[in-house]
């Protein structure tokens, strides 16, 4: 007992100092980097003091989850308000009248596109390691892992393009706006765009009872926005608590014995990453710039696991310093939750696919199965949102289109939440590219914001 208060107290202490570096205005991106510091070297402490599966360390997680966790819940509860009155207020400011297409078209296209880009980085980086599964130890936890994926790929794989593409409808907006189907965000997106070319109607035929729903709209956008910055405030708290989570409870031997396939998925993640930034540099946008200013994204994004959970900061990043309109930019960040992941859909079942590949005779080097992968990836990365828009439906739809065995993308369990700490980054990082680039080629990025120097003083 007296070791968990200790534990909590050290926390305490932790988390009074970053409020101390707030006090003292240091920005807000060193900030979060010192609760990502600080957040390792304690949960290694831990983790050495007490051991992984320890009960104290267990209790102890349990009181830091009430900051991290509780941090990652109040993102998710603002998400849906966000999205819909953000999208809303866009219509009511006439700045999605008549590019809301164009808009849409131009993120799938580079969501989808940049997925079919990062199975070909992941194709490669497997076939340069010489990764095969057959090299992956099978235990007890990996079997039952294989076991529940055999079980789910029945009714996942079952499900036809039309059908995943219908899930994205809003069949009943109350129940979306509760976040409880995997399309959920998207059908809130749909939901808001047909309630803002309503109003775009009634404004043609009624102008007054126009103007007095543009005002509340306002009010409502102006406290949702404010609700967002209060939690944005708690970013360097949250990205504190989940790391120290995370460095505490992870398995080193694990990571150890599949080292290679966790080196590998890195290097292809960071390639894609440099993509990206080669993109902005082709549509002469100053790639270090954009790095500068999404570093604290890509931090919390990375510590805590969610795409959706990110969302307020990724479109807060966009429209306050990368100078995306905000119609854009929660397009961009809501489709990028479900549609062309380019981490969970692109990298990681391509690898897998050509990991698995030999076990069933199947040649991966064959330019045939090369470009079958690809396809297949690119198709899958926007159904996967009728499935649940997770790394393990995307691979049991890619792995079922391609005949190969579902369970054995159990065999990397142990390291799974490892690798996808970087995945989800780089999802976000996608979709953030994506809304960048489409206001570039519509001519509605603010240029000037782009180029001036990050401020984060004030969160």
């Amino acid at each position: 007992m007296w070791f968990i208060v200790l534990n909590i107290l050290v926390m305490l202490v932790l988390i009074l100092s970053l409020y101390s570096l707030q006090k003292k205005r240091v920005s807000f991106s060193k900030r979060v980097f010192a609760g990502l510091g600080l957040g390792i070297v304690f949960g290694l402490v831990l983790q050495a003091v007490y051991g992984a599966t320890s009960d104290v360390l267990s209790d102890s997680i349990g009181w830091f989850n009430i900051v991290g966790r509780g941090y990652v819940q109040l993102l998710q509860m603002i998400v849906m308000p966000l999205v819909f009155i953000s999208i809303l207020s866009a219509f009511t400011k006439m700045k999605l009248k008549n590019n809301v297409g164009k808009i849409s078209g131009w993120i799938i296209g580079i969501l989808v596109g940049t997925t079919a880009i990062a199975a070909a980085v992941g194709i490669a980086t497997t076939i340069g390691f010489d990764l095969e599964a057959i090299q992956i130890e099978q235990g007890d936890a990996e079997t039952a892992r294989s076991e529940q994926l055999e079980e789910r790929s029945a009714a996942v794989a079952d499900l036809t393009l039309p059908q995943q593409i219908l899930s994205l409808i809003p069949e009943n907006p109350f129940h979306d706006f509760t976040g409880a189907r995997a399309t959920s965000t998207i059908a809130i997106v749909i939901f808001a765009a047909i309630v803002g070319f309503a109003y775009l109607g009634v404004r043609r035929k009624n102008e007054e009872q126009a103007d007095f729903f543009t005002k509340i709209v306002d009010t409502l956008h102006s406290i949702v926005m404010r609700i967002v910055t209060l939690i944005i405030r708690l970013t360097p708290y949250g990205v504190l608590a989940l790391m120290t989570r995370v460095t505490a409870t992870s398995d080193y031997n694990a990571i150890w014995k599949l080292g290679e396939f966790v080196v590998a998925s890195y290097v292809a993640l960071l390639i894609m990453f440099a993509i990206h930034l080669l993109l902005l540099t082709f549509f002469g946008l100053n790639p270090i710039t954009y790095l500068k200013k999404v570093l604290p994204v890509l931090t919390f994004a990375f510590t805590s696991r969610t795409s959706a959970g990110t969302l307020p900061l990724n479109v807060r990043a966009q429209t306050q310093e990368l100078g995306v309109s905000e119609g854009t930019a929660n397009f961009a960040g809501s489709f990028g939750l479900s549609i062309g992941q380019n981490g969970c859909a692109g990298v990681y079942p391509a690898m897998l696919a050509v990991m698995i590949a030999p076990t069933v005779g199947v040649n991966p080097l064959s330019p045939s199965f090369i470009f079958t992968l690809i396809a297949v990836v690119a198709i899958s990365s926007f159904g996967v949102a009728g499935v649940g828009g997770g790394a393990t439906f995307a691979a049991i739809l890619v792995l079922s289109a391609m005949n190969l065995p579902v369970g054995l993308a159990g065999l990397l369990i142990s390291i799974e939440p490892l690798i996808d700490m970087g995945r989800t980054a780089v999802n976000v990082s996608g979709s953030m590219t994506a809304g960048v680039l489409t206001d570039k080629v519509t001519n509605g990025l603010d240029q000037s914001v782009y180029d001036t120097p990050t401020n984060h003083a004030e969160a």
